[in-house]
This record gives C-alpha cells, sequence and structure tokens, in this order.
C-alpha cells in the first residue's frame, strides 16, 4: 500500500532461528528510490504483531519526511504448537519477551536472536534499506526490547527510545512471570534481559535517552518503573524521562 510517497509491505519468511514462518512489515520512504536510507526498527508489545504499529501510528508521515525505513516484526513465534503457549496474553503467543529462551519447553522463543541477528541478514535482500544505520525503539514489552537490545550492543544502533517501557522487569509480575517461564528460576540468569540491571554495566557512549510516559499510566507504579532505570543510567546515559499529563 502507497502512503505519503513510499510503501507499506508485508513480508512472510522461513526463521531458521525460530523454526517457523515469521511476517515483518517495512515502510520505505521516497528517498529510498534513490538511495539506501537508515532503518528505525519499532518492537511491538504484548499481545500486538508486525502490522500494530503500521496500521495506527501513522508513523510513516515523518518516516517520509526524514528518509528513515520503519520496520516491525512480530511479537513472539506463530503455530509451534508448544502445549500452553496460547493460553496467557502475557506470555507465550505475542509476548515473546525479545529474549533467547532457556528452558527447553521454549526453546525456540528466540526473539533476541531473531531481532538483532536475523532479521538485519533478511532485510539486505531488501533494495533502498541501509541496515547498518539502524535505531530501534518500542512501547511496552517492546520498549524492554528497545533498550536491552541496544545496551547489549553498543554501537550498533545509532539511538533508542522507548513508549511505556517495562524497564525493570525482574522487580515486576509481568517480567518475573515471563522470565521464569523462559529463563527459569535461577534469578541470575533475568539481569542480561533487565535494562535496569544491564545499563549498571553500560560502558559505551553516553547517548540521549527518550522514555515517554503518560502520567496517568496504571501500570507506570506496578509494572513499567521508569524510574529505576533512570537513576541506574546516571552518568551513563543521557536518559529524559518524558512524562505525559
Amino acid at each position: 500500500m502507497q502512503q505519503y510517497g513510499g510503501w507499506n509491505k508485508q513480508y512472510q519468511h522461513h526463521s531458521k532461528t525460530l523454526g517457523c514462518d515469521m511476517k515483518f512489515s517495512v515502510f520505505t520512504p521516497p528517498a529510498a528510490d534513490k538511495q539506501k536510507v537508515p532503518v528505525l526498527y519499532f518492537l511491538s508489545g504484548l499481545t500486538c504483531d508486525d502490522q500494530t504499529f503500521i496500521v495506527k501510528s501513522n508513523a510513516q508521515r515523518k518516516a517520509s519526511e526524514h528518509g528513515i525505513a520503519l520496520v516491525t516484526c512480530d511479537t513472539s513465534p506463530r503455530g509451534l504448537n508448544i502445549d500452553g503457549e496460547e493460553e496467557d496474553w502475557d506470555f507465550g503467543t505475542g509476548a515473546g519477551f525479545y529474549l533467547n529462551a532457556t528452558q527447553p519447553k521454549w526453546r525456540q522463543y528466540r526473539m533476541y536472536d531473531y531481532v538483532v541477528k536475523e532479521l538485519p541478514e533478511v532485510l539486505q535482500s531488501l533494495a533502498g534499506l541501509d541496515v547498518h544505520k539502524a535505531s530501534v525503539f518500542g512501547h511496552s514489552m517492546g520498549g524492554h526490547g528497545a533498550l536491552t537490545i541496544f545496551l547489549k550492543n553498543s554501537g550498533v544502533y545509532k539511538s533508542v527510545s522507548a513508549y511505556a517501557p517495562i524497564c525493570n522487569p525482574i522487580n515486576v509480575q509481568w517480567g518475573r512471570k515471563a522470565f521464569s517461564g523462559y529463563l527459569g528460576d535461577d534469578q541470575s540468569t533475568w539481569k542480561e534481559y533487565d535494562a535496569t540491571e544491564l545499563v549498571k554495566q553500560y560502558n559505551g557512549p553516553k547517548v540521549p535517552v527518550l522514555i515517554d510516559i503518560g502520567t496517568l499510566d496504571n501500570f507506570k507504579d506496578k509494572q513499567l518503573l521508569p524510574e529505576a532505570f533512570q537513576k541506574a543510567a546516571e552518568g551513563k546515559l543521557d536518559v529524559q524521562l518524558r512524562l505525559q499529563v
């Protein structure tokens, strides 16, 4: 579908990382007709898929103006027929938490490797995209994914921002449920996918990080904990916590 002079396209491929077919969506701005353009990955939140942001956000307008390609992927593998993967909205299908599961039952839930490794490789086959000039942002669970992926891959992504991200998952119900299921009971391994814990060890460039969240968000102080990340990042990143009234 054409929009703002560019194109929205959905693709499907077989993922070797996840062992199933995966869909992802790309908005390519008109500038890509003449030169390669940078890529901005958006990671969606719980229950979403690759089309949620593309359909609802209207971000294509700004992406077209600035010559940026938008890339969105699904939030988990689908159709693996794992017992229980469809039972809960916050675990299993639609809730992959952008990590690499270590528990045998969930071993195919490797969304971290999919986003960081396989998806960029697939995108290289598409014309007009410069995957080596990439940034990442996301919402809720996807904001958690954006922050952790940025922190674990210093220098790979030019910028990072997040809307209402789950900033300290090891200390909230959503995170504890997901991490215990995917990673097991050894909580020391959970820190590998917790932005607040990761930033304590971060020694990369002191880049600006925008976290945007509404003050009336019922999950802010129960599931998101943005202040914990902001405090942990002091002196390491230039965090702007923008609270919307």
